[in-house]
């Protein structure tokens, strides 16, 4: 048995979670450090610049467009947001890309939580049990575009006379 965050993790709810996750239709391996998922044209992950985070996740909830969304551990709140859509939103990715955000797609592996990671564990913002829908990629980067556009707005507002 493993200790992560606090919580113990047994294998068996390792391989439950793995079973849960395989349900879904999302292809994972399961190592030593925990579950991973390996994005496919199914599933792929979008991680939000720190300085987009909060406003993403508001946005896509204001929107009933929100996910699941995976917290990463660290000194700043780093969320992935789990997307479909891949195989047409060449111009969304490379947008996202632009504005810094890290695209996991094509066989590239996002730890799912229960995963122990260097730093702490990453854990569910959003489960998927609690998301009515995967949504698309494109979804996402509508909102780190609007929420670009609104900080570059609220920084460079000047009172006109």
């Amino acid at each position: 048995m493993r200790t992560t965050a606090g919580t113990s993790v047994s294998p068996s709810a390792l391989a439950a979670s793995a079973d849960e996750y395989t349900k879904r239709g999302w292809m994972v391996t399961t190592t030593a450090n925990g579950i991973s998922l390996i994005t496919d044209a199914n599933v792929c992950g979008i991680e939000v610049p720190a300085e987009y985070t909060d406003g993403v996740h508001a946005f896509m909830q204001a929107n009933m467009l929100l996910g699941p969304v995976i917290e990463l551990p660290g000194s700043e709140t780093r969320q992935i947001h789990l997307v479909t859509g891949v195989a047409k939103a060449a111009l969304a990715i490379a947008a996202l890309r632009e504005l810094g955000a890290i695209v996991y797609m094509d066989g590239d592996t996002i730890a799912l939580p229960p995963t122990q990671m260097i730093a702490g564990s990453a854990r569910w913002a959003v489960s998927p049990e609690e998301s009515r829908w995967v949504p698309p990629l494109v979804a996402v980067a509508a909102a780190v575009r609007s929420v670009k556009s609104s900080s570059w707005a609220r920084r460079n507002a000047r009172v006109a006379c």
